[in-house]
C-alpha cells in the first residue's frame, strides 16, 4: 500500500497522512482499518479517516466523556455504542461506574485495537470483558438493534463513531438520526444523560453539527455543547429532562474533584468550550 493516507475532510479538501510504518492494513465486514505510525504516535485509520492517536486521543476521550459525567444524576451503568479502542469504557469506571456495557458491530476491529494500540484495552482486559467476568461486557451487535433488546437502565448511553456521512450506503449514520436517539433516551434511568460525537465546528465542515444540534435540541429538554479546544471535534449531551444551567452544575462538580479526574479538562474550559459556535446556534431558528 501507499506510505500515505489521503483523508477527505470537506469538500475540495483532504489531509495527507505520512504513514512511517503501516501495523495492521485490513478490512473487515464492515470497514478498511489501517494502524500505522504517525508522527502523532499509533494511529487508527478506518475508512482513510483518522479515529484516534497516541498524541490526542486522551483530548478526544475526555470531550467525549467528561461532560456527560458531569451532567447525569449518577453513573452507575453506562452504554458505549462503538468506540472500538475501549478508552471511553475506562474513562467511566475510572469515574465510578459499575457497569459498562460497550457495544460494537466490528468484533475484529475491535480487537485489532487491544492488540496494536497503547490506549484503550489490553488484550487481557478485552479477553475478561468478551467473557463478562468483570464490570466491562462486551457486545459485539448492532448498536440499533442491542437498544431494542436490553432491559439495562443507564445513566449514560454514550455514542462514539465515525463522523456522519453523505454515504446511503454506510450503515452508522442510521445511529445519528433522532429515532436513534429517542430510543436511547428510552433506555435512560431518571437523571441519565445520552452524548454523541457530533462533528466539527469548522464553518466549512460542520453541516454534520448543525444538523445533530437540531435532532438533539428536539429530543432534549437539556442539551449541552462541548467543542474541545485542543481538537477539532465537538460533542452534545442530553437530558430529556429540563435542567437549570447545566453548566453550572457540572464546573460545581469538576471543581468539587468528583470521581474522573480530566487531565485536559478544567472548569475554565468548560464554562469557555460549551458555548455552540454561533452558526449552530442560528441555525436552530431557521
Amino acid at each position: 500500500m501507499s506510505k500515505q493516507i489521503v483523508e477527505p475532510l470537506a469538500a475540495g479538501m483532504t489531509r495527507v497522512w505520512d504513514l512511517d510504518e503501516v501495523i495492521v492494513d485490513t478490512r473487515t465486514d464492515f470497514q478498511h482499518v489501517v494502524i500505522a505510525r504517525t508522527a502523532q504516535g499509533r494511529t487508527l485509520f478506518c475508512d482513510d479517516e483518522r479515529q484516534s492517536t497516541e498524541a490526542s486521543q486522551l483530548v478526544y476521550h475526555e470531550a467525549l466523556v467528561v461532560p456527560p459525567l458531569l451532567l447525569a444524576d449518577a453513573v452507575r451503568r453506562v452504554l458505549v455504542v462503538g468506540s472500538s479502542e475501549g478508552v471511553a469504557s475506562q474513562l467511566a469506571l475510572a469515574h465510578g461506574a459499575a457497569l459498562v456495557d460497550h457495544v460494537d458491530i466490528d468484533a475484529q476491529t475491535v480487537r485489532l485495537c487491544a492488540e496494536h494500540l497503547p490506549y484503550g484495552y489490553s488484550p487481557a482486559e478485552l479477553a475478561e470483558a468478551e467473557q463478562g467476568t468483570g464490570p466491562v461486557r462486551v457486545h459485539y451487535r448492532d448498536g440499533w438493534e442491542f437498544l431494542a433488546t436490553t432491559e439495562t437502565r443507564y445513566d449514560i448511553v454514550l455514542i462514539d463513531l465515525p463522523d456522519e456521512n453523505t454515504d446511503p450506503d454506510a450503515q452508522h449514520n442510521r445511529l445519528y438520526g433522532a429515532d436513534f436517539l429517542r430510543r436511547c433516551a428510552g433506555v435512560l434511568a431518571p437523571g441519565g444523560v445520552v452524548t454523541c460525537q457530533a462533528g466539527c465546528p469548522t464553518l466549512w465542515r460542520n453541516d454534520t453539527l448543525i444538523a445533530a444540534w437540531r435532532r438533539f435540541t428536539d429530543v432534549f429538554g437539556t442539551v449541552v455543547y462541548y467543542g474541545s479546544d485542543e481538537h477539532e471535534w465537538a460533542f452534545l449531551s442530553g437530558r430529556p429532562d429540563s435542567v437549570d444551567d447545566p453548566v453550572g452544575r457540572m464546573v460545581e462538580r469538576l471543581e468539587r474533584g468528583e470521581g474522573y479526574r480530566p487531565a485536559s479538562i478544567d472548569a475554565e474550559a468548560l464554562r469557555a468550550n460549551t458555548v455552540p459556535p454561533y452558526s449552530v446556534r442560528v441555525s436552530a431558528r431557521q
